[in-house]
């Protein structure tokens, strides 16, 4: 009895135990959720500007019936183009809603995205994938399909004034004002713009363009502007005509659209005209690429007003035999040559039989043209050739030392004094062949008139250097400065009592005539020197220009643009240094 009931009370206690551990050990089991599915609200849409705030597409799906909150379910939306296996989705995030609204503006931005054609029909695929908010027990759904049209989003496009007059005088003042919204509005990406035109009622078969950028959204236009607008739209200077105007806006996906057209009235004028001189003596002169126009030299424009935009001309050098033309502008496409004096469209190649430097004029509005010796010499009073032009040449001549370049150096008493290119004064004809003399009432550095008025009159008698600079062809100018020294100065000068780079401790070289300045000089090896035309820094100065090359013995090419200081021998020692500013060269013996 005892044993049975010990066993008893043994296994009351197991099965207490037992039921104990179910009951502490247990945790609550959840059904799995349902697989989810979706819809779309209509199979095919073709959406319209009109449609930019309406709904036009909804994506539903159903409940997960996750064992959660139903607002705190996650689902993520997939969109991309057929095709692509949801490769390059754009994803959307909704929680707790089983549904996706998009406008037709958010349609739109979303296959522009993608680079849909406008206009044309493309599909879409789209997915669901349903989870707890921590992304566990995922469902995706199957893949749906909508064939949709994007719309033509495009800019409006406004213009300030609707007719402008313009004129050379004023070309540089602005003009007119074109604006315009965005294009693509809302879309993430960048869209360029561009000003397109043509003239009115073409309807813009073969448009000129106006590169804008990117995200702009206004071009100010000069009268030049304007007026290269009519002109490239075939309306003739001179004459009114009507441009129409429209922009064109492309997204960085290659979606494209234009704007409404606008239309402006044009008074155009005849605008600067620019002539330049391709051939084959372009490379062995260092003017550029051989028949190049785009590395051409420019001529000159002779501002005189009966002659304004129609004459041109230049100061260069031109090997014999070595053929050349005229390009109006840096093209092919209007170009000129001629024979015996006479210019014609597209006409026969020109040389010169004799290789030296040349004085070239045009006349594109009488067609003829005249090439003469290219010089340049001192006339006046001040100068010893008094004003009777041929007793100029050659004693009192510049040196031509690079195309649109003269330097001189002369003695000049007190008196009035010009420049001039030939032996005879100007007789007021405005013809190709005729002289030109320089002068202006400016001082150094100003800008010189073509028969104008003299220089001021020279009040101190001296020695002074005088520099015809045409290479800026638009502002053809002259320096003047006292020509009565050069030093030699640096830290590669071994002589008692000269400073290191001091100008006023300096020794002077010694003038021998024709721009020609010696001296005999012990140098340090290795160091530098320059030459200043003064005993103070700001006086012109000459720089290297051959490399800074230690030779000697050899003519070294100079220049005065402040860059690179001459390099002494590379032996110490005493030296005769010659400055040759006719030549524009420094030898050291």
């Amino acid at each position: 009895m005892k044993f049975l009931l010990k066993l008893s009370l043994f296994t009351v206690m197991i099965a207490t135990v037992l039921a104990a551990c179910n009951k502490v050990g247990s945790l609550p089991i959840y059904a799995n959720g349902s697989a989810v599915t979706m819809q779309l609200s209509a199979s095919a849409i073709t959406p319209t500007i009109a449609d930019t705030s309406k709904n036009v597409l909804t994506f539903n799906w159903s409940n997960p019936k996750y064992a959660t909150d139903s607002n705190t379910v996650k689902y993520i939306l997939e969109v991309d183009s057929t095709g692509r296996n949801l490769s390059k989705a754009v994803s959307y995030t909704i929680t707790g809603s089983l549904l996706k609204n998009f406008t037709g503006r958010e349609v739109n931005n979303l296959l522009i995205g993608f680079g849909f054609p406008l206009g044309a029909a493309g599909k879409l695929d789209a997915r669901i994938t349903s989870s707890y908010g921590n992304n566990n027990e995922q469902y995706k759904s199957g893949i749906v399909t909508v064939l949709v049209t994007p719309f033509k989003d495009s800019s409006n496009l406004v213009t300030e004034k609707t007719s402008v007059v313009c004129a050379l005088a004023t070309s540089t003042q602005i003009s007119n004002t074109f604006s315009w919204s965005p294009s693509f509005k809302g879309f993430s990406g960048t869209a360029t713009y561009t000003l397109e035109y043509d003239s009115a009622g073409k309807k813009f078969v073969a448009p000129q363009s106006m590169p804008v950028g990117v995200s702009i959204l206004s071009k100010a236009m000069t009268q030049a502007d304007m007026n290269t607008t009519a002109l490239n739209s075939g309306i003739v200077a001179s004459t009114i005509g009507k441009v129409e105007y429209r922009i064109k806006a492309v997204t960085s996906t290659g979606s494209t659209v234009y704007s409404n057209t606008v239309n402006v009235t044009i008074q155009s004028y005849v605008p600067i005209l620019r002539f330049y001189i391709p051939g084959g003596y372009q490379a062995a002169t260092n003017n550029g690429n051989n028949w190049d126009p785009g590395t051409a030299p420019e001529m000159i424009r002779d501002l005189r007003a009966p002659v304004n935009n129609k004459m041109y001309y230049m100061y260069m050098y031109l090997p014999a035999g070595q053929e050349f033309k005229f390009t109006q502008g840096r093209s092919w496409d209007i170009n000129f040559g001629g024979s015996n004096g006479v210019l014609s469209p597209g006409g026969s190649n020109l040389s010169v039989p004799t290789s030296g430097w040349y004085r070239i004029t045009i006349d594109i509005d009488k067609l003829v043209y005249d090439i003469r010796e290219g010089r340049m010499g001192f006339v006046g009073g001040a100068t010893g050739a008094g004003w009777t032009p041929p007793n100029v040449f050659p004693n009192y001549a510049l040196s031509n030392i690079a195309t649109n370049l003269f330097i001189g150096l002369t003695d000049l008493g007190t008196g009035g004094w010009k420049m001039i290119d030939n032996n005879s004064w100007n007789n007021g004809s405005n013809t190709v062949d005729e002289t030109r003399s320089y002068g202006t009432p400016l001082g150094d550095g100003g800008t010189l008139e073509v028969n104008g008025a003299n220089f001021a009159d020279n009040t101190t008698a001296g020695r002074y250097r005088a520099i015809w600079d045409g290479r800026d062809v638009n502002n053809v100018k002259y320096l003047f400065s006292p020509a009565n020294e050069m030093r030699v100065v640096g830290d590669g000068i071994n002589q008692p009592g000269v400073g290191s780079w001091d100008p006023a401790t300096s020794p002077q070289m010694t003038y021998a005539g024709n721009g020609v300045w010696t001296i005999t000089i012990t140098l340090y090896a290795n160091k530098d020197i320059k030459f200043l035309a003064g005993n103070a820094w700001g006086a012109l100065d000459y720089e290297d220009n051959s490399g800074q090359s230690q030779a000697t013995g050899v003519a070294k090419s100079i220049k005065w643009d402040g860059t690179n200081n001459f390099k002494t021998p590379t032996a110490a020692g005493t030296y005769i240094i010659t400055l040759d500013e006719g030549k524009q060269t420094v030898t050291i013996n």
